[in-house]
């Protein structure tokens, strides 16, 4: 019986979220899976779980080999000229979030999706988490009534403990950039992209690693009565993580460290709470399933460039307005 071909992916970067990608997507029997990772100490922690997979110590050398696809895993930095070398190579890309460092070069790589016949999705995995899937389904089915607010909050200075490239410490704007998870929710929850933002922030503190800002509060206005709010920090340890939908017939506040939701309903003043524990694994298994049909044409992907970008306008918009202390539109694109 002949062999079935494999499908050869290309993990770029194994850092923390590139380790998790390229273990998780060495379980599918259909992929051979490799990696690139030029840094030696980062390689050597990397073998620890994924210690039989092929490495290439440059991306030059990587595309050379022709993978079907390629995850971009690397820093912010490096995202646009990665992602656009592996769609010039002919590759399927699923590039990890944010979309790249600066407003300007996630147009680029938009202008370069549009022209190429490959897909490129962003990988905002929150898309797949079962609990933020059930609140956006209480908004969908009209639940809660007309949603006037959603607020998320994060803080997370296991974050800076635990990244490698220490690039917090220099990239002013990382906490947005690290947290691009947010303002995407938002756009993915609502459906609309928003008018204008207002970001106040502030650096301080006496811990031993930081960034700049490292707290930030940010409100997004819209052309409907809605407005959304994200409060970042790179302090709290212990993490927290939440995110609350609040209508004028209802509220849901989802808990992602406890993986809770809890359902406030304003007819019967009751409280209703749903668990949604399980390994983080499935969700990006269920990502890796959802760029794999959308290659195959039976789905649109999931965070197309078209919709990642927002994400992008929003930390653009917010930075401006840290540094000019007042409210900012969000830049257009075409």
């Amino acid at each position: 019986m002949p062999s079935i071909s494999k499908s050869r992916v290309l993990v770029v970067g194994i850092g923390s979220i590139g380790r998790r990608h390229a273990r998780l997507l060495s379980e599918r029997d259909n992929l051979q899976v490799e990696i690139c990772e030029p840094n030696a100490k980062s390689l050597a922690v990397a073998r620890e779980e994924v210690s039989d997979l092929q490495n290439h110590h440059d991306l030059e050398s990587g595309l050379r080999t022709q993978p079907d696809v390629v995850v971009v895993a690397s820093p912010h930095r490096l995202h646009k000229e990665q992602t656009l070398a592996a769609l010039e190579s002919g590759a399927h890309v699923l590039c990890e979030k944010p979309m790249s460092d600066s407003l300007v070069n996630a147009v680029a790589m938009k202008e370069a999706a549009d022209t190429s016949d490959r897909i490129l999705s962003i990988g905002f995995s929150f898309h797949f988490n079962p609990g933020v899937r059930r609140l956006k389904q209480l908004m969908a089915d009209g639940e809660l009534g007309s949603i006037l607010h959603v607020h998320s909050r994060v803080g997370s200075y296991i974050t800076l403990v635990n990244s490698i490239s220490r690039h917090q410490a220099d990239l002013a704007g990382a906490l947005l950039l690290d947290y691009a998870h947010q303002p995407d929710l938002f756009y993915w929850l609502l459906g609309e992209r928003p008018k204008g933002v207002y970001m106040q922030a502030i650096q301080g503190g006496t811990t031993e690693l930081t960034s700049n800002p490292n707290v930030i509060d940010l409100v997004c206005d819209y052309e409907a009565p809605v407005m959304t709010s994200v409060h970042l920090n790179y302090l709290q340890m212990p993490d927290r993580g939440e995110i609350e939908v609040v209508g004028d017939q209802g509220w849901a506040h989802f808990d992602m460290v406890s993986e809770s939701l809890r359902i406030g309903n304003r007819d019967s003043r009751s409280v209703e709470t749903e668990n949604y524990r399980g390994q983080r694994d499935d969700i990006y298994r269920a990502e890796h399933q959802a760029f794999f049909d959308a290659i195959s044409g039976k789905r649109d992907p999931e965070s197309p460039p078209s919709e990642a970008i927002v994400s992008m306008q929003v930390i653009d918009a917010a930075m401006r307005s840290w540094r000019e202390q007042r409210r900012v539109e969000l830049s257009s694109f075409n």
